[in-house]
């Protein structure tokens, strides 16, 4: 009852975000319909769907040869990451895996059983993978199978190796962000619509990604069981606290902001690189797969920074909003926009007397200075912030339908005393 009358606040402060709303959630009941007749890519389309439904959502969009190709080579890495997130293998077994990964795609009846709920059933289960992957063209074949093997052997380097400095940072990412980067730039080509872009910037989209969702993720990581998850660079976190897991405390706020603000700021390098990649894009629909996820990570990384419950909970874009940006992300306007409206929110949460302001501040006027000179910020048909919302009269009826539908079910399911 509590959550449902705190959906009924967010619909009342945000009205233009209820139509996105349910269409998002049509969509999302009609990707999980067209699932393929064969088992094994039914399998993998099931599965992408339970893992990430985001994600499955986004390649709904791609044609369907690109779509398959996009899909695999997603649950491969997901099969991968099952096996370095796993800490309860032990690493003399581990590293030989991640090592072999890309031999085992081409081995109808490799698996091997590790991770919890719908991840142990991939990997149970991963023959159907292989077999979808072996149909799959030649080109698509190579590029997957290059990236999972430098993936692995990324991994199977920091299962032994701490991430101490912010090098480390870099590279632990492009190993397990970056090269995803460069593998969907290597299919986006293999497909024909797409030039080869340059490996840097398709290095940055994936580092801007994974350091968001690093960030995002501290606590989680942090209470991983039974062995705690630690990305943060050593050279960031420890000029604030001694140990890593001092931040979740709350005798250490000041300091646990301080650093985490450090680390937006160290995320914040890779925006120009990003946008730059985007505005190179000729496909629609690699263009919006490819442009939401970044949108989504810049919009995190506002509501992050500053932000005490990074330590205490999850901090994560409404729904209403999410729905808006997939929604209405068509053109690179609306990229360039979103990440002014975002680094503007940014700007105005930089407290001066924080030790890193004037970097953050630089990047951020960086950021908006790009977007700027793009000239197209008045061009867009997305706000992700706005002064004033105009009230359309036809919206607001359908959302007292709406309201009254919802308060009509509350009372019917209302026990009786």
């Amino acid at each position: 009852m509590k959550n449902r009358m705190g959906s009924v606040g967010v619909i009342l402060k945000h009205p233009d975000e209820l139509y996105p709303l349910l269409k998002l959630k049509k969509a999302v009941r009609q990707a999980e319909k067209q699932i393929p007749p064969e088992p094994h890519w039914a399998f993998c389309y099931s599965m992408l769907h339970k893992v990430s439904r985001s994600f499955a959502l986004v390649i709904q969009q791609l044609g369907t040869e690109l779509r398959n190709a996009v899909c695999i080579f997603y649950l491969v890495l997901r099969a991968l990451d099952t096996v370095e997130d796993d800490t309860s293998i032990p690493t003399n077994v581990k590293v030989p895996i991640l090592i072999a990964f890309h031999q085992h795609i081409y081995d109808r009846d490799w698996h091997f059983s590790c991770g919890t709920k719908d991840y142990k059933v991939l990997m149970d289960q991963f023959h159907h993978v292989s077999t979808a992957f072996l149909e799959l063209e030649t080109g698509y074949q190579e590029a997957i199978e290059e990236i999972t093997k430098r993936m692995g052997a990324g991994m199977a380097k920091f299962i032994c190796k701490e991430v101490e400095t912010i090098d480390d940072y870099d590279e632990y990412c492009h190993y397990v962000a970056g090269l995803v980067g460069l593998g969907l730039t290597k299919l986006f080509h293999a497909s024909g619509l797409e030039d080869q872009a340059p490996e840097n910037l398709a290095n940055s989209m994936g580092l801007f990604l994974q350091k968001t969702n690093i960030i995002r993720d501290y606590l989680e990581d942090i209470n991983e069981i039974p062995k705690s998850r630690m990305f943060w660079p050593r050279e960031i976190w420890n000029k604030y606290v001694n140990k890593l897991e001092d931040l979740k405390y709350k005798e250490n706020s000041e300091k646990s902001v301080q650093c985490l603000n450090d680390m937006v700021t160290n995320a914040l390098m890779h925006v120009e690189d990003c946008l730059k990649y985007m505005s190179t894009l000729r496909d629609l629909a690699i263009f919006r797969f490819c442009a939401i996820p970044q949108i989504m990570a810049i919009g995190t990384l506002a509501l992050c920074y500053n932000n005490i419950q990074v330590f205490r909970g999850v901090v994560k874009m409404r729904r209403g909003l999410t729905a808006r940006v997939i929604d209405q992300t068509k053109t690179m306007a609306d990229v360039y926009g979103s990440f002014y409206d975002f680094s503007c929110m940014l700007k105005f949460k930089v407290d001066k007397s924080d030790p890193n302001s004037m970097k953050t501040l630089g990047r951020i006027e960086a950021i908006q200075k790009l977007c700027r000179e793009s000239g197209t910020l008045n061009k867009r048909k997305l706000y992700v912030l706005r002064s004033g919302y105009q009230y359309n009269p036809v919206l607001m009826i359908i959302i007292i339908l709406v309201l009254a539908i919802i308060f009509t079910n509350l009372s019917a399911s209302r026990p009786n005393y």
